[in-house]
């Protein structure tokens, strides 16, 4: 796919694909994006919209009612929603990566029949239970339980910033608990599926956040939660490794959603640039805004190469652990770069919220630091060096 580096090479689906998503971004989602931000609401009306164009089962097979796709199209559905509101983008990341994938690489047959179909028709979106008050990266911090009363698991503990866990539609949180402790004191780590509607289940209020304003925030707390025997989400103590596994794919559509970012500020910028008037002339016509712009193209094409290579090398079954990590660190990187830059073009419009490289710049501080932090990328591309 690293010869696909502009929409007109690609293959016929995924030029079809692109425009259908670019389209729908800009007559849809961009129009509503300023007000949900500014009213830090969830957009229903736009998950709807892409409910019914079946974004959320690009990645799956029709027989649990998916579109057939395969990871590569969500990545470039992720790419046209990021040039336009990233809140949007990672409502259909996560609602993927993190709500449904989980479940149709590591659920039973009865677990995918029963949940599969609303996640992956947008009807419902599930989301997952990590990161902890004291826990984020280091899993062994992990102080959520799961302990087994007859056939019953029983689950307290609290969980953070967890992505689509409060919204209307929300049905499904598969959390990760320990299960056990060896003599050791190693913990045992699994992930089990919890209905939100499921007593003892709590979401906290909304966070209060510097961007992604539109997208669902929540803490949650389980407190006695019980739930059958059989919600255990792949094979017991293996819930940590799974997780990791889902990360890796994860990483490579975050850096889809960066690199739109990133190519959303050029757009801008671009425009910017050759309408504002400065002394006489644009201001695009000063080799000082130019060149800026030049080097933020550059990113995004580095990071859009980055991204295509890590899916490539994934649906062809080849290892490409080391690949999301440089994607999705790079791609971040341009984001942020881009954003910054970008807003600096604009001047003091830039500082303005009615444009959109404003909510671009206080959106793509995250990106560098959610679903693996650029330092937690560093380390494990230095341990691919063996170093």
């Amino acid at each position: 796919m690293s010869d696909f580096l502009a929409t007109e090479n690609l293959p016929d689906e995924y030029q079809q694909l692109v425009k259908s998503v670019r389209d729908f971004a800009r007559t849809v989602v961009a129009p509503v994006s300023a007000k949900h931000d500014a009213e830090h609401s969830f957009p229903y009306e736009v998950v709807a919209g892409m409910a019914e164009m079946g974004l959320f089962g690009l990645p799956f097979p029709e027989e649990f009612g998916g579109m057939g796709g395969d990871y590569f199209a969500l990545c470039l559905a992720l790419e046209e929603l990021g040039k336009v509101d990233q809140s949007v983008a990672i409502t259909l990341e996560a609602g993927v990566s993190l709500g449904a994938m989980p479940i149709f690489r590591f659920g039973t047959d009865e677990q995918k029949k029963t949940w599969l179909p609303r996640l992956l028709s947008g009807q419902a979106l599930g989301a997952f239970g990590l990161t902890e008050p004291d826990c984020g990266s280091d899993a062994s911090g992990t102080k959520t339980t799961a302990k087994l009363d007859g056939d019953e698991w029983v689950i307290n503990g609290s969980k953070e910033f967890i992505t689509n866990s409060g919204t209307d539609i929300t049905e499904i949180v598969t959390v990760a608990a320990v299960t056990d402790t060896d003599a050791s004191g190693n913990k045992q780590i699994s992930t089990i599926i919890v209905p939100t509607d499921t007593p003892g289940f709590a979401a906290g209020p909304a966070y209060n956040k510097v961007g992604w304003n539109a997208s669902d925030t929540h803490p949650l707390s389980f407190g006695d939660v019980r739930v059958p025997r059989e919600n255990l989400l792949g094979d017991l103590g293996r819930g940590y490794a799974n997780f990791l596994r889902i990360l890796d794919e994860g990483r490579i559509a975050i850096a889809a959603l960066a690199v739109g970012v990133a190519q959303g500020c050029v757009d801008e910028s671009v425009r910017y640039a050759n309408e504002r008037v400065a002394f006489g002339r644009t201001i695009g016509s000063n080799q000082a805004v130019s060149f800026k712009i030049a080097r933020m193209q550059a990113r995004a094409y580095v990071a859009r190469t980055a991204y295509y290579d890590a899916a490539a090398l994934m649906l062809a079954g080849k290892p490409f652990k080391t690949q999301a990590s440089i994607a999705k660190m790079v791609s971040s990187e341009a984001a942020m770069d881009n954003a910054r830059d970008a807003t600096q073009i604009h001047g003091g419009n830039g500082f303005m919220n009615d444009y959109p490289v404003s909510r671009h710049y206080r959106d793509s501080k995250i990106l560098e630091i959610g679903e693996g932090t650029t330092e937690v990328q560093l380390m494990l591309i230095a341990r691919s060096l063996g170093l």
